[in-house]
C-alpha cells in the first residue's frame, strides 16, 4: 500500500544554478550524485521524511519523458510514492488499468563515493505523470535521503501534490484500487477546477481537473497533458510563496 510522497521531482536546466537558487531561497540542499541513467541531481530533505529532488541531464536523452518536459520549461514534473509492498502496488494498478513497467534497476553515485541502490517501478505512456512511479530501496533509504533536514525558510514537508487530469474519477481508479478506498470530492475556485483528493501519510494528492477554458490547467493540459501542476510545501512560519521568486517560478512550488 502507498504510505506517503517519498519524493518530488524538479527538472532543471542547469544543476549548479539551482542549487544557489534554492540556497538562496532558505533551503539546505545536498548534493546527490550521479545516476546510471545520465542524470546528477541534488536533494532538499525535510522533516516528515519527504524531500525534493532537484534533476538536471548531464547530456540530452530525446527519448526520456523528463527530458520531454525539461524542453517545456521543467518544474515540478513527477512524483514518487513510498510503498510497504511494490510488487502488490504495481500489480493493483495494473489491475486498475495502469501501465505499470517491470521493476527495474537504478543505481546513484554519491560525491563521496558511496553507491546507492534500488528499484522503481514506473508507470508507461500515458500514465506517466498522472500516476506516481514506486520505489524499493535495496541499500538503507537514510543513505538515500540526506541526514540534513532542517532550513532556513522553515519549511518542514510536503502539504500535497496537485496533478492536473482531465478525468479526476477515471484517474482516481488507479490509487483507490491501491488503497482500498475512494477519493474525496474536492473543489479549488482559485483554479476554476474540480477534482478529488486522496489523504496518503502525511501527505495529500488531489487530482484537478479544470471546469472551465478560463482555468489556468485547460492550457497546462493542451501544453503537457496529465501532470503534475504543483507542490505545497508545510512551513512553520509564513515564508511568502516561494513562486514569486524568478528562479524558482517554473517550479511551481506553494507554502502554507
Amino acid at each position: 500500500m502507498f504510505t506517503g510522497i517519498d519524493h518530488i521531482v524538479i527538472a532543471v536546466a542547469d544543476l549548479d544554478s539551482a542549487v544557489a537558487s534554492y540556497t538562496q531561497a532558505g533551503f539546505t540542499v545536498v548534493r546527490g550524485g550521479r545516476h546510471n541513467l545520465g542524470t546528477h541531481n541534488a536533494l532538499i530533505a525535510l522533516a516528515d521524511e519527504s524531500y525534493l529532488e532537484l534533476i538536471a541531464f548531464l547530456n540530452p536523452v530525446p527519448g526520456h519523458p523528463w527530458f520531454k518536459t525539461l524542453r517545456l520549461g521543467g518544474g515540478v514534473i513527477d512524483f514518487c510514492m513510498r510503498t510497504d509492498d511494490l510488487d502488490a502496488d504495481v500489480a493493483a494498478m495494473r489491475a486498475a488499468g495502469a501501465a505499470m513497467g517491470d521493476p527495474s534497476p537504478m543505481t546513484r553515485d554519491r560525491p563521496d563515493g558511496f553507491r546507492l541502490k534500488w528499484v522503481l517501478a514506473i508507470p508507461q505512456p500515458p500514465f506517466n505523470g498522472q500516476v506516481p512511479f514506486l520505489i524499493r530501496d535495496e541499500t538503507p533509504r537514510d543513505e538515500r535521503v540526506p541526514r540534513e533536514r532542517s532550513h532556513r525558510n522553515s519549511v518542514n514537508g510536503i502539504a500535497r501534490v496537485t496533478v492536473a487530469v482531465e478525468n479526476p474519477g477515471a484517474t482516481s481508479r488507479y490509487y483507490a484500487r491501491v488503497l482500498g478506498r475512494p477519493a474525496a470530492p474536492r473543489l479549488r475556485p482559485e483554479l476554476d477546477a474540480a477534482g478529488v483528493v486522496f489523504a496518503i501519510g502525511p501527505h495529500e494528492i488531489e487530482l484537478m481537473a479544470p471546469r472551465s477554458e478560463q482555468s489556468p490547467l485547460t492550457r497546462w493540459l493542451s501544453l503537457r497533458g496529465p501532470s503534475p501542476w504543483s507542490a505545497t510545501l508545510c512551513s512553520e512560519t509564513d515564508v511568502g510563496n516561494l513562486n514569486d521568486r524568478e528562479p524558482l517560478r517554473s517550479a511551481r512550488l506553494m507554502v502554507e
